[in-house]
């Protein structure tokens, strides 16, 4: 089991920086030598990464986004996994974390409005004890993106997707926590579970595999089917520093839908 976490023991427990898994990642997807750095190639799918470690609860995972591709509709997409991504093959990875990656496993994930993805914006995301999934871009107030992700009983690994608009990001890698006395950030007296020997990893690549067979069959002559990921809502945000009030997480843009054909 995994130790006990309180917060003169966050302070104590030495943590690996962040960095993107060198493995798991889907086939778009280009990372530098440091594996902080993820560049999606070609067209706006198929970018998938992930943590190579387990995220605690309430710490933060920032990141900054390098460069923005006009042309799409819809950005990045962030949340959490219990897939173990050195036991999954890139090769299963299908095209879209949302839907895709979450009918296929246990994923949570969530789209970031347009507006807020902009080059040059960090980006913050986190879960709590609650399941509660969070994000906040640069000085702005928390924004709630859903509230049933599963932190019990299992290990959780942050995945995004470099979708769409959002064409290269890059994790910065230092550890930061929640402060314990809030909702939103560390909870005390939660256990990391450690991964489950035996899982049925082998299953899910074959219906990973089989569903991005579907997928990618039906991108080569159509545009993708629309995605369902959750959207934040109008009243859960204020206007980040240096983008426009008029831009609004309340209206989203259906996801997978391109302004370029393939």
């Amino acid at each position: 089991m995994g130790s006990r976490l309180s917060p003169e023991a966050n302070a104590e427990v030495p943590r690996e920086a962040l960095s993107f898994h060198g493995d798991a990642m889907g086939t778009q997807v280009h990372l530098d030598d440091q594996r902080s750095t993820a560049r999606r190639r070609s067209t706006f799918h198929d970018g998938i990464v992930f943590s190579q470690r387990p995220v605690w609860p309430g710490e933060r995972v920032a990141l900054r986004v390098l460069r923005h591709e006009d042309g799409w509709c819809g950005g990045l997409r962030v949340g959490f996994t219990r897939l173990d991504p050195a036991q999954v093959p890139a090769s299963c990875l299908p095209p879209f974390v949302c839907p895709d990656l979450e009918e296929q496993s246990p994923t949570w994930a969530a789209l970031l409005p347009e507006g807020f993805v902009r080059a040059g914006n960090v980006v913050c995301f986190w879960v709590n004890r609650r399941g509660w999934l969070f994000a906040k871009v640069n000085a702005g107030r928390p924004l709630l993106l859903r509230k049933d992700v599963l932190v019990q009983g299992a290990p959780l690994w942050a995945v995004m997707d470099v979708y769409g608009t959002t064409k290269a990001i890059e994790l910065l890698g230092e550890t930061i926590l929640g402060d314990p006395n809030t909702e939103c950030g560390m909870e005390t007296k939660f256990q990391i579970p450690k991964p489950t020997p035996g899982s049925p990893v082998g299953s899910l690549c074959q219906s990973l595999k089989s569903h991005q067979e579907r997928s990618v069959s039906s991108a080569s002559t159509t545009l993708p089917t629309p995605a369902s990921c959750p959207v934040a809502t109008h009243t859960s945000v204020a206007p980040v520093p240096g983008t426009s009030s008029k831009t609004r997480p309340g209206a989203p843009c259906v996801a997978g839908r391109s302004r370029r054909w393939l």
